[in-house]
């Protein structure tokens, strides 16, 4: 397991990554909201304590067990399942901060759950998503989160716990004498690589590998985003694109664990914008039952790109945090289907209406997932001037 020196710096590099998802420092007073699986315990007394020194206002609310959540699911009716706790609302139009801390002690123990009612809880509970939403748009919030080793997480990702645990310190660099440095390093080289995606007249890009062929439309009014401190790692850009322009076939290679359910090597075609045909090796169900969970669930969010040159994750890690940020020998781009993201809208986010939203093609949905495809792939961006320019070659941006 990590150590308390490795603790200790992964304390550092979040609030470091929460200072910069706000844009400003944490402030005397703010109160931060620390959420946390139990076998991550340990790192949460750090960061309340260090929170208390900063004169900020820690609120600490442990998740809900495995075997609690399966009970739930289980036993839950329609009231209970919709239920939302009284002062959870007051509570999120109050918080300054959120940190998530991710330590799943299982992956499967809801595969035996209708994926139906997973949906209709996680749809009720939207409306705390939107308050969050709505108070980052007026930069009054933001948020962090990062993944603890358990042996769930190493038997899933077919590893010994000593070898995942070396896998998170390598991708945190929490191995470095000076992790923020490193951080900051990144951070600066991918803001040069963001400020050139967004200054290019894209009308759309084409996404070609051995198995995929898409095309996305970035839109209007966008720019790309990433390394913002929201994710600890994060070495991926990303836009959210106009839903509307998406055209033709993404392939996930990499495996994905959602709501206690196994998929492997997804294939969703798109047609105008909509997801059409959607296949999968294993769990084929369960996804086109994720895809139902509302009118937004088939529809485009985000389309991502990681350089292989920052990160250091090369294996398949059983939780999207990590393998969203995969770097191996190829990079990796993903999609995710479902709600978009809109810290990528080249305006005031504040100013961000629904009714604009709509009108720019911003997908609105209580799903958000990640679907990683790590193949060697080409990323052409065909130019509003006619012009086609390559910007991103097996793993490597090429502007």
């Amino acid at each position: 397991m990590l150590s308390e020196r490795n603790l200790e710096k992964y304390a550092d590099v979040l609030l470091w990554a929460l200072n910069m998802a706000k844009k400003k420092p944490l402030k005397k007073n703010d109160i931060v909201l620390i959420q946390y699986d139990l076998p991550a315990l340990r790192l949460t007394e750090i960061l309340h304590a260090r929170l208390l020194d900063m004169g900020a206002r820690p609120v600490q609310r442990i998740a809900a067990t495995y075997r609690m959540e399966l009970n739930f699911y289980q036993k839950a009716n329609p009231r209970q399942l919709t239920f939302i706790a009284p002062g959870d609302e007051e509570l999120y139009k109050n918080i300054s901060g959120r940190i998530y801390l991710h330590a799943p002690e299982s992956l499967t123990h809801l595969k035996g759950i209708d994926p139906m009612k997973i949906g209709k809880a996680i749809v009720a509970r939207k409306v705390l998503k939107d308050i969050l939403d709505h108070r980052e748009e007026q930069r009054k919030y933001s948020w962090t989160l990062c993944l603890l080793p358990t042996r769930e997480l190493a038997c899933q990702a077919k590893m010994p716990l000593a070898q995942y645990t070396s896998q998170i310190v390598k991708g945190c660099y929490l191995d470095s004498d000076d992790p923020i440095s490193e951080w900051r390093h990144i951070h600066k080289e991918v803001t040069g690589i963001k400020k050139k995606l967004s200054s290019l007249p894209v009308k759309y890009y084409h996404l070609e590998s051995a198995h995929m062929d898409l095309r996305i439309t970035p839109g209007e009014r966008r720019k790309w985003a990433g390394v913002s401190g929201h994710n600890v790692p994060s070495f991926e850009v990303f836009v959210s694109p106009d839903w509307r322009g998406t055209e033709g076939v993404y392939f996930a290679n990499l495996p994905s664990f959602r709501s206690g359910n196994y998929v492997k090597d997804v294939r969703i075609t798109f047609a105008k914008g909509k997801a059409v045909k959607v296949e999968a090796s294993e769990g084929e169900a369960f996804v086109k039952k994720q895809l139902a969970m509302d009118a937004g669930a088939c529809r485009l969010g985000e389309f991502s790109l990681t350089d292989k040159r920052f990160s250091r994750i090369d294996r398949f890690m059983a939780e999207t945090l990590f393998d969203e940020n995969f770097g191996g020998k190829e990079g990796n781009c993903h999609i995710a289907l479902g709600s978009s993201y809109s810290d990528t809208f080249s305006g005031d986010p504040a100013q961000l209406t629904q009714a604009l939203k709509k009108k720019l093609g911003f997908n609105d949905s209580a799903l958000h997932w990640d679907l990683v495809n790590t193949e060697p792939k080409t990323v052409t961006a065909h130019l509003t001037n006619g012009k086609n320019l390559l910007i991103y070659d097996r793993g490597i941006f090429q502007i």
